[in-house]
């Protein structure tokens, strides 16, 4: 998780998500339009085919979502010490 001087959390949102909330929280963590970030993703991935969806799963692996304080790599991780 990542604070900056303001004290924001960057989260996964659970409102105005279309796959998982990454766009959402990161557009709301900087301050940006969603459906601008949402564009500029989907370029992104579109040209740069296997590495850019591979950004946005671990973007989705690593942000935690609202209302969770870990995230879902961190989960995994914890469970795979404990047992």
């Amino acid at each position: 998780m990542s604070n900056n001087s303001s004290g924001k959390v960057l989260v996964r949102r659970r409102d105005n998500r279309i796959i998982a909330g990454v766009c959402a929280g990161v557009a709301d963590y900087v301050g940006m339009d969603v459906n601008l970030l949402r564009v500029i993703s989907a370029l992104v991935i579109l040209f740069t085919l296997p590495l850019g969806v591979l950004a946005y799963a671990v973007a989705w692996a690593v942000i935690p979502e609202e209302g969770h304080t870990t995230s879902v790599m961190e989960d995994l991780f914890s469970k795979s010490r404990q047992g």
